[in-house]
């Protein structure tokens, strides 16, 4: 599909953002099955990922106990990133959260970063959407499916990042507020809020983030990433972020009601 084409069919399917709640929210544990991720000494991204999102599933209904939890998988499958997609629209889902581990060549850089859609203001941010996009390679029908996105093309990368426009406040809301209490607490050191153009956000119709939450490839993080006492700092922090999150757009819609 040429990109005019591209850019026209996805402002079309935009719709108007005019919920202000937080009931259902959908955790997609990234990679599973026969797509491990990214891999170093013997720990596979797909395995973090999803001790993570069980966890962070279980740690949000403890808190939260208003919010629905939906995971686009609970076991060592393969989704598609167009069905990670469809599982949050089709349970109209107040929030997704795209939950994954970073690598690097150079295994000094630690931390964690908060993706949401947008232009990608570094090099460094291209490739770690080009890594995580090039899944799409592995699914059958994936030019149909993804309206001829090319991974491995920047142009249609920069095209995709356009999208997600009428989530985007509150995206980067949510993504502030959870980079924010990793620094606040302690957990880890942080990369900051970031924008790029990830196929998992591309068709979601809620506010949608991606969090890397931390970095294989280095020692202390990989560390942090597999030890039940990491992934219990790292998806409280999440959890408290959220519940903040939360109130805020909870609380506008309270005060709205009341006047």
């Amino acid at each position: 599909m040429p990109l005019l084409v591209l850019l026209i069919s996805i402002n079309a399917a935009l719709p108007a953002l005019n919920k202000r709640q937080v009931k259902t929210i959908v955790i997609d544990a990234g990679h599973g099955g026969h797509d491990p991720g990214c891999n170093y000494s013997g720990v596979k991204e797909k395995e973090v990922t999803l001790k993570i999102a069980l966890a962070l599933g279980k740690k949000i209904s403890e808190e939260l106990s208003d919010v629905k939890i939906i995971y686009t998988r609970k076991t060592d499958e393969f989704v598609t990133l167009y069905d990670r997609a469809n599982i949050a629209n089709k349970n109209q889902a107040d929030l997704f959260i795209s939950i994954h581990c970073n690598a690097n060549k150079n295994v000094a850089i630690k931390g964690t970063e908060t993706f949401t859609m947008g232009l990608h203001k570094a090099e460094g941010n291209l490739d770690v959407s080009k890594r995580e996009n090039d899944v799409i390679l592995m699914e059958k029908n994936y030019e149909e499916n993804y309206e001829g996105f090319d991974p491995n093309s920047p142009e249609t990368h920069i095209i995709l990042s356009l999208h997600q426009n009428a989530y985007l406040d509150k995206s980067l809301d949510l993504a502030a507020r959870i980079e924010k209490n990793f620094i606040k607490n302690k957990v880890n050191t942080s990369r900051g809020v970031k924008q790029a153009g990830f196929v998992v956000l591309w068709k979601t119709k809620m506010p949608s983030i991606l969090i890397e939450t931390g970095f294989l490839s280095n020692k202390s993080d990989r560390a942090l990433l597999t030890s039940e006492e990491g992934i219990t700092k790292i998806t409280s922090n999440i959890t408290s972020s959220l519940a903040d999150f939360k109130h805020s757009i909870e609380g506008v819609q309270a005060k709205n009601n009341n006047d």
